[in-house]
């Protein structure tokens, strides 16, 4: 395979192709198993991690048959990246299967090591639809999040009446601001780019206020779980709690929902908070 690749363009499904920012910020371009990426601008000084684990689903998923979707993906991110400088993502094929494929996907910036992650892609298949009852949250208690939260110029964010950071904490309500068209790979390297927006600031010690000067705070590792298709131009509501704070890391888990309740995603991170 050679040439751009992607995750933009008309889907299987007939699916109109993905908006241009999309195509932008997935663009990778490769051949055989290695692909490459390029990222100019984006929040805050360091290569924000939930992009370059999009870009690394998407460089997975171009080698995995088009009948199989995303399914999990677990990501521990080594060391921070840098706008401006191509990421190379290698690619193992560590199983194809029958109903699962298994890809291990390296991101390389200037020699070292960034990302690794391991991606698990599913052939859908018939079987039981449930999941617990959603926590009621009303959208109208909802208020407008500026352009300046991470990615605020391609999402809208609705956060709670009380969050008067400058961080979009969850629980928030998200949608893209302009349709996303594709296949369902192009849609869940978008909800694992959305995935990584509220995480870190739940995971921070209790009573520790939230302001940028306050100690030094990363993301070590980040988990999602697909479960049901996601329509990002859609309302969807972000949970995010804590479970753990030992150690300087504290653990989260989350819960996307769409706005009728169901379950669409599942996250977990854990985050190192020195303070």
């Amino acid at each position: 395979m050679s040439g751009a690749v992607g995750v933009s363009g008309a889907g299987t499904d007939g699916a109109p192709a993905a908006s241009d920012w999309v195509a932008g910020l997935l663009n990778i371009r490769g051949e055989g198993d290695v692909f490459v990426a390029r990222s100019e601008v984006g929040p805050g000084e360091r290569l924000f991690g939930g992009l370059v684990a999009a870009q690394a689903l998407a460089a997975g998923g171009a080698t995995v048959d088009a009948g199989k979707a995303p399914q999990s993906l677990h990501v521990f991110f080594v060391r921070g990246g840098h706008y401006g400088v191509d990421v190379e993502f290698r690619v193992e094929r560590t199983r194809d299967g029958r109903a699962f494929d298994l890809r291990r996907v390296t991101a390389i910036q200037a020699g070292a090591t960034i990302m690794e992650m391991m991606a698990s892609f599913h052939r859908p298949e018939p079987g039981a639809d449930w999941h617990p009852r959603a926590p009621a949250l009303v959208f109208g208690n909802s208020k407008a999040k500026g352009s300046d939260v991470a990615f605020g110029d391609l999402v809208d964010i609705r956060t709670m009446e009380g969050d008067s950071s400058a961080f979009a904490l969850p629980p928030f309500w998200i949608r893209t601001k302009r349709p996303v068209g594709g296949d369902a790979l192009t849609r869940a390297c978008v909800l694992t780019l959305i995935s990584d927006f509220g995480p870190l600031p739940i995971a921070r010690p209790p009573g520790v206020p939230l302001r940028p000067d306050i100690g030094y705070a990363t993301s070590l590792d980040h988990s999602v779980w697909f479960h049901r298709p996601y329509e990002p131009q859609r309302w969807h509501r972000y949970e995010v709690k804590s479970l753990n704070n030992s150690d300087s890391c504290g653990l989260v888990t989350g819960a996307f929902y769409d706005i009728s309740g169901s379950l669409i995603a599942s996250t977990s991170q854990e985050a190192l908070w020195r303070l």
